[in-house]
């Protein structure tokens, strides 16, 4: 499909890739992941920012939304993800796949941080539904 923004959508992209700390601060279906990956793939493939991206996300939308939002959009062909849900064997297979986007559930962060240790190869995370992360006891 072709992604044809507003003007919000492409003013969010740019802060998003101009500010190393961002947030995307829009309501319920307003495009904040199809602007998200606009800026992932803007920093991947074109201004060479970036080289490896991990986004963390409820269980759900790990599963499901990012990869499909991907497919989705004619202007991220060329992005490669993998998603690092389920069992352990399916999230080391996730992560062999070395793709330009990782995405994991917030549950499986720790695992994460454990499996990886020293050798993050990822350098930006963004955080889906960060109101999630509120509780004081997170890991």
């Amino acid at each position: 499909m072709r992604y044809e923004p507003h003007d919000y959508q492409r003013q969010a992209t740019a802060f998003v890739e101009d500010h190393p700390h961002a947030a995307i601060l829009l309501g319920m279906g307003l495009g904040k992941t199809v602007i998200t990956l606009t800026a992932i793939w803007n920093l991947l493939l074109d201004s060479f920012q970036a080289r490896r991206v991990l986004i963390v996300a409820p269980l759900r939308v790990a599963r499901d939304t990012w990869s499909t939002e991907v497919a989705k959009w004619d202007h991220l062909a060329g992005l490669t993800i993998a998603v690092a849900v389920g069992s352990k064997a399916q999230r080391l297979d996730a992560l062999a796949a070395e793709a330009m986007v990782t995405v994991i559930n917030r549950e499986n962060v720790p695992w994460l941080v454990r499996h990886l240790g020293n050798t993050w190869p990822f350098d930006m995370v963004v955080i889906d539904e960060l109101s999630s992360f509120k509780n004081h006891r997170a890991h």
